[in-house]
């Protein structure tokens, strides 16, 4: 419909142009006055005509004075001849110059053919551009069931990606070389009887460069990459998903050696039969039809299908088994020599000052992915543009890294000097139980600086990138949730809704001790199946398989841990106020403390940096939720 009204258009504008063309050209600027022959007769008798030009039976008169007049001539007469029926005196019509012309074929064709020819040729037109219309709208739904791939050419060097260009992933480029192995030579493969794998299924959290490291396999062995989301292929048409995946598969067979590449395989990769449609849904049709495409490639048939996803729990059974996605390859976040390597890439063409340490940024970092340094890199780019600057310098990393995790600085808003002094306080509360119990992570910032949804927040250093975590690391970690809450009570003799979040995070840690990690008097056992509903979408169900004495006996426990971790709490903080009104007031005076300071309050001596230092373990306070980025960078919203 767009494309017929702008044709319309067009051939709407065509005819008022060449009207205006005929108008402004066939109209002369001052038209001259038009006069009887008795008039004419009368001016040449009294010499005040200079010429008279004929054509056919008009005359074209130009008078001693430079004046234009026109005059017709009895048509079956000649111009002599009517003059002198007129009575002129023939003395002085010898001083009148006469010119005859007659009409030419081009003023012939644009006075009689071009007005019948003109009309023709608009309708000829919008004709044309009617027909080409329909048989483009032809040709679209021709193509509906055509695959939407995006085909990237090996032979473009200047987008191409090799692994070079993808930082860490080592243990996945070592998986994937094979890959680019057997796509490479498949005839040394095949004289040892060996199979091609048909699939590749890439397993890892949002933005740890799965879509990335699949290019790269295609760069590296030089071959056409077909791109294509999951959602693609799903119509609302039964089919056109199933017609999708046959035309690209048909593509790369004839492109072969070629990669595939499914991203969010998931979309329609899910288990079949979970769903309300029953097994003839046009997600299930498409999925039936990719099994059969992947089991319809022989050996001698260079195609590899690369599918990705961050949802491997539900895949179809049928896609995972050997001879389809036998084999999978975990991208995991990554490490801090990773995050180095990450920086120096996204910032090769962004100007840093000779200052900038990117292996402190990734320090600071645990927990983030690909994709977030990037953002890093580039928030810190615009936060220099912002203020003036050609480069970009530490301290812009340091406040990109705080406004990724929590949001950007709320300058705007206003916090009440009570409201101030009871965030402080509750900052200072979970500073100085951090600092002083052994097993939890030590401080490295605290702000009264509202970031986002939170009021203030305190960064928390692991001393090392962290796996595994103990049952003393769990407890210590309670009693600073707790620390926030204790302040206040115990510095105003109330309680504010600013810890609402450490509360749910206590309670969540303290229950999972005793449901999920075996740490509490109940001994080592799990209570609880979590599973999901995956036709209802994300709606998780917890399947309940103990008594309810269990569960009281959970409750129980549960409210053992917090009730310990309070009382630790709160033995600190009595034993130590001077130090929480000392913290607290500096925190009033300079609204942030950074690591340094804070271990020169607490008499803390300066530790020396190792390359495994890794800080960073967030305790925000705000009055909404903000979910934790990961199992090593934990937020706190209060």
């Amino acid at each position: 419909m767009k494309n017929l009204l702008r044709n319309v258009s067009y051939v709407l504008f065509l005819f008022v142009f060449v009207s205006g063309v005929f108008i402004l050209f066939g109209t002369p600027e001052k038209k001259p006055e038009e006069i009887s022959l008795s008039t004419l007769i009368s001016q040449i008798n009294e010499q005040k005509i200079k010429e008279i030009t004929v054509t056919n039976d008009e005359l074209q008169i130009t008078m001693a004075d430079g004046k234009t007049e026109k005059a017709l001539k009895e048509k079956e007469a000649g111009i002599t001849e009517t003059l002198k029926n007129y009575g002129v005196d023939n003395e002085k019509l010898k001083d009148v110059n006469i010119l005859v012309k007659g009409e030419g074929a081009g003023s012939l064709w644009l006075s009689a053919i071009l007005p019948f020819l003109l009309p023709f040729l608009l309708i000829a037109g919008f004709i044309w551009f009617m027909l080409r219309q329909a048989q483009r709208g032809n040709n679209q739904a021709l193509s509906f069931g055509s695959s939407k791939a995006r085909v990237s050419d090996p032979k473009d060097k200047k987008n191409r990606i090799i692994f070079n260009d993808v930082a860490g992933a080592k243990e996945a480029k070592e998986e994937l070389y094979e890959i680019v192995e057997f796509l490479k030579t498949p005839k040394k493969f095949l004289s040892l009887g060996a199979k091609i794998p048909k699939g590749v299924l890439l397993l890892g959290s949002p933005g740890t460069g799965k879509t990335l490291i699949a290019k790269a396999v295609a760069g590296e062995a030089n071959v056409p990459f077909f791109n294509i989301s999951g959602s693609e292929f799903v119509e609302m048409f039964v089919g056109v998903g199933a017609s999708r995946v046959r035309d690209l598969f048909k593509q790369a067979k004839k492109n072969s050696p070629a990669i595939v590449f499914i991203d969010e395989i998931d979309a329609v990769g899910r288990h079949r039969g979970a769903g309300l449609g029953g097994g003839h849904d046009e997600r299930e049709q498409t999925l039936n039809q990719i099994l059969v495409e992947m089991d319809g490639f022989d050996t001698n048939t260079n195609v590899i299908v690369i599918a990705a996803t961050n949802r491997p729990d539900v895949l179809d059974p049928a896609l995972l088994r050997p001879g389809r996605f036998d084999r999978r390859v975990v991208m995991d976040l990554p490490d801090i020599e990773e995050r180095s390597a990450i920086l120096k890439i996204h910032s090769k063409n962004k100007p840093l000052v000779k200052e900038v340490d990117l292996r402190v940024i990734a320090q600071r970092t645990p927990g983030f992915s690909g994709a977030d340094l990037s953002n890093l890199l580039n928030e810190a780019a615009i936060l220099s543009a912002r203020r003036g600057k050609k480069t970009i310098g530490m301290n812009e990393l340091a406040e990109s890294i705080e406004k990724v995790i929590l949001g950007p600085e709320r300058k705007s808003r206003r916090i009440d000097e009570d409201e101030k002094k009871i965030i402080a306080y509750h900052e200072a509360g979970h500073a100085l139980i951090a600092s002083t119990l052994k097993h939890a992570d030590p401080v490295q910032k605290i702000s009264i600086i509202s970031r986002g949804n939170a009021g203030g927040y305190t960064l928390n250093a692991p001393t090392k990138d962290k796996t595994l975590h103990s049952r003393n690391y769990f407890i210590d970690e309670l009693s600073v949730f707790l620390g926030g809450y204790l302040s206040e009570r115990l510095t105003f003799g109330d309680i504010t809704t600013g810890a609402s979040n450490d509360l749910e995070r206590a309670t969540a840690i303290a229950r999972n001790l005793v449901t999920r990690y075996g740490m509490s008097d109940l001994g080592p056992r799990t209570f609880g199946h979590k599973e999901e509903m995956v036709f209802l979408g994300k709606e998780m169900h917890e399947e309940k398989n103990y008594s309810e004495e269990t569960a009281r006996e959970i409750d129980n426990q549960v409210t053992k841990f917090i009730a310990d971790a309070y009382n630790v709490a709160e033995k600190i903080l009595i034993d130590r106020k001077d130090l929480l009104i000392k913290i607290s007031n500096v925190l009033l005076e300079k609204e942030t403390i950074e690591q340094a300071e804070f271990n020169e309050i607490m008499g803390i001596a300066p530790v020396k940096k190792t390359e495994e230092e890794i800080p960073t373990k967030t305790t925000a306070t705000a009055s909404e939720t903000i979910e934790e980025k990961t199992e090593t960078v934990e937020i706190n919203t209060n």
